[in-house]
């Protein structure tokens, strides 16, 4: 079956309303989520090696967010706890002393995938969790994390 071009009406009631492509729709709501910031300096990632023109291949909101919401949140809320564990009352941030064996927590996690940890969570999420704690340390070892206050500042850290 050949998909149709679909069209969105926004203005509900009326035929001579605007209406967008699916891809404008998702240009439009990347935009109101601030996924391509019109403040954000691009000229950092320039220095990294990256056209502005490659923002695009970056789909954040798009590419990510829509694809895994409530993995996501999963994730975030793995976070949460996590620093509750480590550091009840205090806000939230990732103390990187906690946090060196990433490959290897992941492992221990990823062999109990499925199940829930004694922490009621999910070890499903502790993997991508630690997965996503992996690649941005490697990505800041490369200098390829140019959003990356820990890569930015490294002195302070």
């Amino acid at each position: 079956m050949k998909k149709r071009n679909q069209r969105i009406d926004y203005i509900s009631g009326t035929e001579s309303a605007y209406t967008m492509t699916e891809q404008e729709e998702l240009e439009y709501q990347e935009q109101r989520a601030g996924v391509y910031d019109d403040d954000f300096d691009y000229k950092e990632m320039l220095d990294f090696g990256l056209k502005e023109t490659n923002r695009k291949t970056m789909p954040v909101f798009s590419g990510v967010l829509k694809y895994f919401p409530d993995a996501i949140r999963e994730v975030a809320k793995t976070s949460w706890i996590g620093n509750q564990q480590h550091h009840p009352n205090k806000p939230l941030h990732w103390d990187r002393s906690k946090s060196g064996d990433e490959l290897d927590a992941l492992t221990r996690h990823l062999m109990e995938a499925g199940n829930i940890d004694t922490d009621l969570v999910r070890h499903s999420a502790k993997v991508a969790w630690r997965a996503l704690a992996n690649l941005q340390k490697e990505l800041e070892e490369n200098g390829e994390a140019p959003l990356s206050e820990y890569n930015l500042n490294k002195e302070q850290w």
